[in-house]
């Protein structure tokens, strides 16, 4: 069986530098560390850092007095950082670059009396950051359904950011829409898109074209590997999202030749390799790499963390 790994897969900067910053925090103020939610979606990063000493909180007052508390790479709402602040906690912030850049652009916009429009997915935590980021009225929208139905207060002032794990391809038809109901509503420019979630799925398109199934690594409640596997299906390929080894089903493989293994942008490659551990137990594999983008991209560390080695 033909095992064909896309790439890029995994993580991406922003997670790199969000683990990186509990790592370090870790060893230059010793555990606990702790940390406001999942520094990133993914179940086996929690747990490698939970062993190292980091304790994950619902909300900042569950943390101790005078401790280390690190805000995930998700960004938090305003609200959130003024609390941990009233209570004069030493903060660590591991928001992804690209979602801080998000919030500066809605917020900018605000400042410029725009009333703002948001894409994303209502519940996720880098929605609710961003809405708790950007003064004045705020209008989240997932679907052209969503945009017909929209009622704003100064349509001839509006202006659109978007969540950073949706595509180019994935906001695509509401930019259009958005632009259809209010011809006077501004944006940023496409290539502020997420580079990681799109190199992901353009992958994940060419993947398809090679393969009989489809297997995505990640976490069921990241949203990124969750749109990877919508990608695969809707590519007419059979496509699952699994979390780790110990989630394949081996019944999958009857009957098909080759398959295609990706990973969200939160996923380790360890899990990947795990994977394919458990599918070489069962069958004479050859693997390969799908030819594809290679990411360089490293984002800087915070000031207080770069001198220190993980």
């Amino acid at each position: 069986m033909r095992i064909i790994l896309a790439q890029p897969r995994g993580f991406c900067a922003g997670v790199e530098r969000a683990i990186e910053i509990v790592e370090r925090a870790l060893k230059v103020y010793g555990p606990p560390i702790y940390v406001r939610h999942e520094i990133v979606h993914n179940k086996r990063v929690v747990e490698d850092l939970k062993a190292k000493g980091a304790v994950f909180v619902d909300e900042v007052d569950e943390v101790p007095a005078g401790a280390i508390t690190i805000f995930s790479a998700h960004g938090v709402a305003q609200s959130v950082e003024d609390a941990a602040k009233g209570r004069e906690l030493p903060i660590i912030d591991a928001t992804c670059p690209l979602v801080a850049k998000v919030h500066k652009e809605g917020a900018r916009y605000a400042e410029q009396g725009f009333e703002i429009v948001l894409i994303g997915h209502e519940g996720h935590p880098e929605v609710e950051g961003t809405m708790g980021r950007i003064p004045g009225n705020v209008y989240l929208v997932e679907t052209t359904g969503d945009v017909e139905n929209l009622t704003v207060g100064t349509p001839d002032k509006l202006a659109y950011v978007t969540q950073t794990t949706l595509s180019v391809d994935d906001t695509r038809e509401v930019i259009e829409a958005l632009h259809r109901r209010f011809p006077k509503i501004v944006g940023p420019d496409v290539k502020d898109i997420c580079y990681a979630t799109q190199n992901r799925q353009t992958a994940i398109r060419e993947l398809a074209k090679e393969v009989d199934l489809l297997l995505v690594v990640g976490a069921s409640n990241s949203s990124n590997s969750n749109r990877l596997r919508e990608i695969g299906s809707e590519c007419g390929v059979t496509s699952y999202l699994v979390e780790d080894a110990a989630s394949l089903d081996l019944s999958w493989f009857e009957g098909v030749e080759s398959v295609g293994i990706s990973a969200g942008a939160s996923t380790p490659e360890e899990l990947v390799l795990e994977l394919i551990e458990r599918m070489r137990a069962s069958h004479a594999i050859e693997l390969e790499v799908l030819a594809g983008i290679e990411e360089h991209i490293q984002f800087k560390l915070p000031e207080e963390l770069r001198q220190v080695a993980v």
